[in-house]
């Protein structure tokens, strides 16, 4: 049981650090490309190998949904992709050049916003114990990204109108991670596939109508091989390793566990900084400290709880 919980653990790692470099990533990206067709491209990509990989495991059985919730399925993809892909990187765009500041700190939120949607969803009532875990890793991850100087980034003119969107894209990402509880039978394989799949539905559908009222343009070839690289570690990364992970990590964990690593999202930035040669402060130190702490406790906090409820975990 501990090495399958650690197994758990490990996958929702590989998925936050691979998230780690996103935002980055999309600041270039956002300058030669509109996130709309950005994300209908990159999701193309990756749900072509999420399918495969689903019949290559399960066999093409696996992608018939008779006598399944299609409609849940369709929106928990719409929520996670169509939600989180437009919604955050859009508002990425519009609070400028510190939009990849912006967007980490509202991706930290997760942990926070998972709490009342857990609640509404599943209707499970969270331990007040969690809340204090989920703010105490939300406040070291804003001392890591603000160096304690919070003045400062509250007199950067962010655009409210960005700062909602960010957090109706990471409100999106929750409820697709939670949604996967509704499909308990199900591997992370088809999960991930399955929603993929239907959220790109509406990923063209909304690209599609946003060209022809003109709001965005159809990329140019120029444009797409411009952003190339970028699309790669956005589809194969960021989308197909990562995502894959994910689901695998919060199927061990519950997603109430898994939802927390969102905050290793904004300190992968941190470290990749550190290892380059930037020097953290002492705060920043403090800041990566404090959400560690927040992650051990809740882990040892939900095994307790855990093993009240179902007596001493044992090795396998």
């Amino acid at each position: 049981m501990e090495t399958k919980y650690f197994r758990g653990v490990m996958f929702c790692l590989i998925a936050a650090t691979s998230w780690g470099g996103m935002f980055p990533v999309m600041t270039s990206a956002l300058t030669k490309m509109d996130p709309f067709n950005f994300t209908a491209i990159r999701y193309g990509i990756a749900v072509i190998a999420f399918l495969v990989l689903l019949v290559a495991k399960e066999g093409f059985g696996a992608l018939s949904l008779k006598g399944e919730r299609v409609l849940l399925v369709w929106l928990f993809g719409t929520a996670g992709f169509a939600g989180f892909g437009f919604l955050v990187f859009l508002g990425q765009q519009l609070a400028g050049p510190t939009g990849a500041l912006t967007a980490s700190i509202m991706v930290a939120t997760m942990p926070l916003l998972s709490l009342p949607v857990n609640w509404l969803l599943r209707d499970v009532r969270p331990p007040v114990l969690s809340w204090a875990f989920m703010l105490l890793s939300f406040s070291g991850v804003v001392l890591v990204i603000t160096k304690g100087d919070f003045a400062r980034v509250l007199a950067e003119p962010h655009s409210y109108g960005a700062n909602i969107l960010l957090i109706l894209g990471s409100l999106g990402w929750v409820i697709y991670t939670i949604g996967a509880s509704f499909f308990p039978k199900w591997s992370p394989y088809r999960y991930t596939a399955m929603t993929t799949l239907l959220g790109l539905t509406s990923i063209l559908a909304t690209t599609f109508v946003l060209i022809a009222v003109d709001y965005i343009q159809v990329p140019s070839v120029l444009a797409v091989v411009s952003v190339v690289p970028h699309l790669a570690y956005m589809s194969l990364i960021a989308a197909f390793v990562a995502v894959l992970s994910w689901n695998f990590g919060n199927k061990i964990i519950t997603p109430m566990n898994g939802i927390l690593f969102q905050n290793v999202v904004p300190l992968t930035g941190f470290t990749v900084s550190a290892l380059t040669g930037t020097i953290p402060t002492k705060v920043q130190i403090l800041g990566a400290c404090i959400t560690g702490v927040a992650l051990i406790l809740n882990n040892l906090y939900q095994r307790q709880r855990l093993q009240q409820t179902q007596g001493p975990i044992h090795n396998p």
